[in-house]
């Protein structure tokens, strides 16, 4: 053990990467696990590391350390591959780029001579806009209220602790957090998927906390859920018979206990144009679709229904650059149309870009509040990992402090 401890020391020197040898691996920050698995490719004498979206559950301030240690490491002699979907990160890092659409090698160059837009396009195969023109918010009245919300995770553990914050008609509100710190439960349990074990949740000023879903939906709620294979579609269903998991009970699809199909493949046809779904028809099964037609299929479900309260939960994890384009512009449509939306992402850029106010979980509570004209990376990648900003919520009693 001892012997173990002075080598991973010793390299942890040479490369600049600093870490307790001590310390149990449960018990360090997700960029320190980072740290520890590229330690130990360096202990078996790795030349070459191949980083798979290493900075997908890291905050800005560990993004910028990570970069740090990629460039440490290339000029001591190491080769990497560094693999991401965010563009920002290749520009940053890379000195050469490769661009791989659909199995293939599109383009290669060096980093320097190629901008952000240009490897979009050579990803997508068309022009992206990769900047939001988002105009003002108009502000309605209260949708969804949350107050003292508590639920339990997966582990029987306390995922939501005292969860309070609300949400306008006419406006995102984004939360922002590592993965791991409640997100995935607070959705689940606004959904009615989750049971919260305390708390309140109003929906137009009605209480509906552990209401079921479908109970939600006649409510005015809609979901986009951050698996869309297991909670957002059935794969062996057709295009056209998941265009209507939210209302197949109800006319005009529904004609006694029969579906009525004649109209439900015209809807289906409907949606697949507005909505630019990529399909041969709407009698193919949704799973021989690609992960952004499949997404596509889902907001179009969702947004069809004219909810009142839009739930997007990683609504653009695993898409390509126009993909994501496609939803954004459908979020801000939304928004402008007098719909709340409530935003979970783990893409920060994502929620600083769509988002009017943005909150950020921390270990299942709401540590921070502020506009998406006031917030910096920086304050919130404080929040995200625990910190103080100079904006913040009390974290125990939920009050505004300036530290």
């Amino acid at each position: 053990m001892d012997k173990a401890i002075r080598d991973v020391e010793e390299l942890s020197n040479q490369y600049g990467l600093v870490v307790d040898p001590r310390a149990r691996v449960e018990n360090i920050s997700v960029g320190m696990q980072q740290r520890v698995e590229i330690l130990k490719a360096l202990y078996r004498g790795a030349e070459v590391l191949i980083l798979d979206e290493p900075t997908a559950v890291l905050t800005p301030q560990e993004v910028d350390e990570l970069a740090e240690i990629m460039r440490s490491l290339v000029h001591q002699g190491k080769s990497i591959i560094f693999i991401t979907h965010k563009l920002r990160e290749v520009i940053a890092t890379s000195d050469r780029v490769a661009v791989l659409r659909r199995g293939k090698c599109v383009g290669t160059g060096e980093t320097q001579n190629t901008t952000a837009e240009e490897l979009a396009q050579m990803m997508v195969g068309r022009k992206v806009v990769l900047s939001l023109e988002k105009g003002p918010a108009r502000i309605g009245d209260t949708v969804l209220k949350v107050d003292n919300l508590h639920a339990r995770g997966s582990r029987n553990l306390p995922a939501l602790k005292g969860v309070s914050f609300d949400v306008n008609a006419g406006e995102i509100v984004g939360i922002a957090g590592i993965e791991g710190n409640g997100q995935s439960e607070l959705v689940e349990t606004l959904t009615g998927l989750r049971k919260a074990t305390s708390g309140h949740v109003y929906v137009d000023g009605i209480d509906v906390l552990n209401n079921q879903p479908r109970t939600l939906i006649e409510q005015g709620v809609a979901h986009i859920p951050e698996d869309r294979q297991n909670r957002g579609l059935i794969l062996d269903f057709t295009v056209a018979e998941n265009f209507i998991l939210r209302n197949y009970y109800k006319p005009p699809f529904a004609r006694g206990i029969n579906l009525d199909y004649r109209k439900v493949h015209a809807h289906a046809r409907e949606l697949i144009s507005e909505f630019d779904v990529r399909t041969p028809h709407e009698n193919v099964p949704v799973r021989s679709l690609s992960g952004g037609n499949q997404q596509k299929v889902v907001v179009a479900r969702e947004l069809s229904g004219e909810p009142r309260l839009l739930i997007a939960s990683q609504p653009t994890r695993g898409l390509d650059v126009g993909a994501i384009e496609f939803v954004h512009k459908r979020l801000l449509a939304q928004r402008d149309e007098g719909k709340a939306i409530l935003l979970v992402s783990l893409e920060l850029d994502e929620i600083m870009s769509l988002s009017d106010r943005i909150l950020v979980i921390y270990e299942g509570r709401i540590v921070g509040e502020m506009t998406a004209t006031e917030a910096t990376e920086g304050e919130l990648g404080l929040l995200m990992a625990g910190g103080h900003a100079k904006r913040g919520l009390d974290t125990e009693r939920g009050e505004r402090s300036v530290q």
